[in-house]
């Protein structure tokens, strides 16, 4: 495996065990007592889902933008470990799974763009 293919595969490892991590805490490990259910997996999960296709088919650009969003993640689960004592493992798994999805989609973007070089002007 080479180091293209490694970023390729944290970067999903990351962005799926988001996913994962916000489908389960919220519906059954640990739901809102303040907010619906429901409210609390628009906000967390929907975000998730635009880079979804872009991530899958290998697109750089997206993965590119997908690490602002991983950012977001980060700074959530920062707060979340910090500031929850009920909740602090899943704020620290969330800052685990948010580097590694920004840690790989950095490093495959960075890297198959210097891979697929400068696109010549066809005209």
């Amino acid at each position: 495996m080479n180091r293209l293919q490694l970023a390729r595969v944290a970067a999903l490892a990351g962005y799926f065990g988001l996913l994962l991590l916000f489908l389960n805490w919220y519906t059954w490990l640990s739901p809102s007592g303040r907010f619906p259910v429901s409210l609390v997996l628009i906000v967390m999960v929907v975000p998730l889902l635009f880079p979804l296709r872009g991530l899958l088919h290998g697109r750089p650009y997206t993965h590119a933008w997908t690490t602002f969003l991983a950012l977001y993640y980060f700074t959530l689960g920062v707060g979340t470990a910090f500031a929850d004592p009920d909740d602090r493992i899943f704020g620290i798994l969330q800052v685990v799974f948010s580097l590694l999805l920004f840690t790989g989609a950095m490093f495959y973007a960075r890297w198959k763009a210097r891979s697929t070089g400068p696109k010549e002007d066809a005209s």
